[in-house]
């Protein structure tokens, strides 16, 4: 249950010294060869691909492509054609991206980094801050993660401001782990962020570049058991998300100068004068209502004047997973894809794509049909994406674009057809040098949020292949795959010589029991029917 999992959360974190927040800085990449000495050559800063292949969010503008990755930010202006990679420098560092957002008021794109901390015997996701750019990256500045001072614990709401009535107890959030940001969104003037632990935040984006230690302040959304609040109520529950499911955030949109909609675990919250009235709507206080309370995605068709929603099933009998749409406002609302756990939605006109862990579901006709697209063939290479899980979607002119857990793809669609065109899939990987040459990446590898790729040759023959992992004490630690069928022809992910055509094998991290291993230094051997094998060093750092 939600509730039991963060009061269980929160009781470990009232224990834990707060985190020193880091003095913010700019960054710049011109003239900072530190930065350049520092990133590898299957992460430089120009490159043809991606710098990683777990793609978490995607914006597009024109010829531009934003991506949110495992591997910090990546953007493209010739619509895929080369791409640049902020990844290992000072403003990135070696974290993932949990969001990213663009203002189109001011022509400035932001993103929240996440890593992993160790807590007890897990490692937890833990908020990494923001960083924004007003130049398409070559200048970035860093914003501390957005954190509560020790005794923060009240807030003032209408009448509740300390003269007329006390002011809002709140829970002081000091500490970023289970504080991650998962969405960012803006009306004019100020962006607005959801957290795990932070709930609903928002700040004055001027105040912020004038003093990047700004405090994005919070905001307060009705309790579990209200459907709505106003400035003219008094307050008698608490900012609590060890007790309040809806003050867990998780999604926000914008729509217009003043009208907002927050996805929480406890529903989908609107306010129509900038955040400060809302009226809560969930599985069970409407006849037409959304399938889960669980909201961790949103967005609006501007087509279609629509708003749609990801929903989860959070603790009802009777939610599931799903997604729901409304043309009204928030009055009714249509749920579609019963069971389907989707992430969030892309929109070409009035078409809706759904990227899901059974696919990118897609809809012509407002969620009557949805269908997936045929097998994803690069043409140009021969390869198919073998991916399942899709996170992302996005679309510009004729061109769809799609993130999953295993690379990007863009789809140059035929006018007027529906999923036909030319394909073409971007992999985080360089050319073999040689038959004899084997890589794995990314490198370092973090299993919960990637898939490491085993890279190597055949020789463009067809081989029995076996592939192990070993610990730094050569202790088998897992046998990936054993005397199976592998040739450069059939797994081909690079458009080059035959010889050297290259074959990948994926590792998920896990041993022979299925748990993740720990952190440290691994190696990989390659076997094939009777040549030599191949070896390889993987490195686990979480």
């Amino acid at each position: 249950m939600l509730k039991i999992f963060f009061s269980f959360i929160f009781i470990l974190l009232s224990f834990t010294n707060s985190f020193s927040q880091l003095r913010p800085d700019s960054y710049s990449l011109q003239g900072n060869e530190d930065y350049l000495s520092k990133i590898s050559s299957s992460n430089e800063i120009n490159s043809q691909n991606p710098a990683s292949n777990s793609i978490s969010d995607i914006i597009t503008i024109g010829d531009t492509v934003w991506l949110g990755t495992s591997r910090g930010v990546s953007v493209s202006f010739d619509r895929g054609e080369t791409w640049t990679n902020f990844y290992g420098n000072e403003a990135f560092g070696t974290m993932g991206i949990s969001a990213i957002g663009y203002d189109k008021h001011t022509g400035t794109f932001w993103a929240a980094k996440v890593y992993f901390t160790p807590l007890g015997d897990e490692e937890v996701q833990t908020g990494g801050g923001l960083v924004y750019t007003s130049d398409n990256g070559t200048n970035w500045t860093t914003i501390p993660h957005p954190l509560d001072n020790r005794g923060d614990t009240v807030i003032a709401y209408g009448i509740n401001d300390g003269i007329n009535l006390p002011l809002v107890y709140a829970l002081d959030i000091i500490v970023p782990q289970q504080n991650v940001i998962y969405d960012i969104a803006f009306s004019p003037g100020t962006i607005w962020i959801t957290s795990w632990a932070g709930g609903l935040r928002k700040a004055y984006i001027d105040s912020i570049k004038l003093n990047p230690n700004y405090k994005l302040e919070r905001v307060l959304l009705p309790s579990d058991a209200l459907d709505q609040i106003s400035p003219e109520d008094t307050i008698k529950f608490e900012l609590e998300p060890r007790v309040h499911n809806n003050h867990l955030g998780f999604s926000v949109e914008t729509i217009g100068d003043s009208i907002l909609y927050v996805g929480t675990a406890g529903g989908i919250n609107k306010s129509t004068d900038g955040g400060i009235s809302w009226r809560k709507f969930n599985h069970t206080n409407q006849e037409n209502s959304i399938g889960g309370n669980w909201v961790i995605g949103l967005d609006f068709n501007q087509t279609t004047q629509t708003l749609w929603a990801v929903n989860w099933r959070a603790e009802g009998e009777t939610e599931f997973n799903g997604v729901a749409s409304t043309s009204d406002g928030g009055e009714n609302w249509q749920t579609f894809l019963k069971e389907e756990k989707v992430y969030n939605f892309g929109f070409k006109l009035d078409d809706v794509i759904a990227p899901s862990d059974n696919g990118p579901f897609r809809t012509r006709d407002q969620g009557n049909t949805w269908i997936l697209p045929n097998n994803i063939i690069d043409e140009s290479s021969g390869v198919s994406l073998t991916a399942t899980g899709f996170f992302s979607a996005a679309s510009e002119g004729d061109d769809i674009w799609l993130g999953s857990d295993d690379g990007l793809v863009r789809l140059s669609e035929d006018t007027g057809s529906f999923w036909n065109g030319e394909w073409k899939i971007y992999f985080a990987s360089q050319p073999l040098s040689s038959a004899v040459e084997t890589y794995a990446y990314p490198n370092p590898f973090s299993p919960r949020q990637e898939i490491l790729k085993i890279k190597y040759s055949t020789g463009g023959e067809s081989k029995k292949v076996t592939i192990r992992i070993f610990d730094f004490s050569m202790n088998i630690v897992r046998t990936v795959i054993q005397n199976a069928d592998r040739s450069g022809l059939i797994h081909a992910v690079d458009n080059f010589n035959l010889e050297t055509n290259g074959v990948i094998d994926r590792w998920d991290g896990t041993g022979e029991n299925g748990k993740i291993v720990p952190n440290g230094v691994y190696f990989y051997r390659i076997d094939f029917d009777n040549d030599d094998p191949v070896f390889g060093k993987i490195i686990v750092l979480q």
